[in-house]
């Protein structure tokens, strides 16, 4: 099941939000209505982020019906609007700049039909680029996943996440489809409760074992010796190797280092930023007190309490065993290595 699907001028959207409960699209026409979709997390995760909003960037242009001389200033508009939806997921900004660049290629052709189709290629490369970096992430993931091994994951990293497989989730997936017997463990993954929602029934959909715990049940697992190794996803990556990811991470990343339990990231090269130097330099969003004032709209706690809900947090490359990307899995030390993947043909 696809999380997002571009059929001529509309955008097909599963609406995150509402699953597991409930298995619903919804078509969305113009990038105001991708912007409010990403916005409330109908669609979430860092790769699908920047997809969907290249999808946006698309329906904007073919909305266009002015004169040419106006368009740019018309598009610019439009990344705006896109930019401003969620701060830390990088992905975003990478993918409305090669929108950006592509626009500026083909400005020269002084055609805004032709223009449009450019811009519409672009976006399908963008998106069928996340599936084969998917793929590959699966594939040199698989060399550190034991013959037999429970997995912790956390927050969601699947097809969900992503335009296809997933990051960590696509690691999982390869690891049981090449054969090898694997229990994952699926933390809840509070506010907005991806772990529970989402993972576990990607899992269970593909038939993959899988225990959902709460998320404070993990360093218990750890101490009981029931948890060969972690993998989480990524939201931005500084150079230095530091990972921003859903909150809740560097907690794991913490407990995993003091049981001596490898903990991996698996992300696209789209996820590192290399103008960031350290972690602290990463944009955290907060994000609304309802998320956890209530579950599902029914309250938990009283509703004039103080709230802090910040979305991520960020994990120092310390705590890091390695980055799976799709050109390999990288090392400390972080700064040396994250520049070289990055160059690499």
């Amino acid at each position: 099941m696809k999380a997002i699907q571009l059929l001529g001028d509309a955008l097909i959207i599963l609406d995150q939000t509402k699953l597991p409960l409930e298995i619903s699209s919804r078509t969305v026409r113009t990038y105001e209505e991708v912007a409010s979709a990403i916005r409330q997390m109908e669609v979430r995760g860092a790769p699908l982020i920047g997809a969907a909003a290249a999808y946006g960037y698309v329906l904007g242009a073919l909305a266009y019906q002015g004169e040419l001389a106006e368009f740019d200033s018309y598009m610019q508009q439009i990344q705006e609007t896109l930019v401003q939806t969620r701060p830390t997921a990088i992905n975003l900004f990478w993918a409305l700049r090669r929108m950006e660049d592509c626009l500026r290629e083909n400005m020269r052709l002084e055609d805004i039909a032709a223009i449009q189709t450019r811009l519409m290629a672009e976006a399908d490369k963008i998106a069928a680029e996340d599936v084969q970096a998917n793929y590959a992430i699966g594939e040199h993931g698989n060399e550190v996943i034991p013959k037999n091994a429970n997995i912790l994951t956390y927050c969601n990293t699947g097809n969900l996440a992503t335009v296809e497989y997933g990051t960590a989730l696509g690691v999982i997936r390869k690891a049981f489809s090449s054969g090898k017997t694997i229990h994952i463990f699926a933390c809840e993954t509070r506010p907005f409760l991806q772990g529970a929602r989402l993972t576990a029934w990607e899992l269970m959909e593909d038939q993959i074992p899988v225990t959902l715990i709460a998320d404070n049940m993990a360093g218990f697992l750890m101490q009981k010796n029931k948890i060969d190794l972690v993998i989480v996803g990524a939201d931005r990556i500084a150079a230095n190797g530091d990972v921003a990811n859903k909150i809740g991470t560097y907690s794991l990343a913490v407990l995993a280092q003091a049981h001596n339990v490898p903990f991996y990231v698996a992300a696209p090269t789209a996820t590192i930023d290399l103008k960031l130097t350290g972690g602290q330099e990463i944009p955290i969003e907060e994000r609304s007190a309802k998320e956890i004032l209530e579950v599902f709209g029914v309250p938990v706690a009283s509703p004039e309490v103080p709230v802090y809900n910040p979305a991520f947090d960020v994990t120092p490359a310390k705590y890091i065993s390695g980055i799976i990307t799709e050109k390999g899995i990288v090392t400390a030390p972080y700064a040396v290595n994250l520049l070289k993947v990055m160059v690499r043909s």
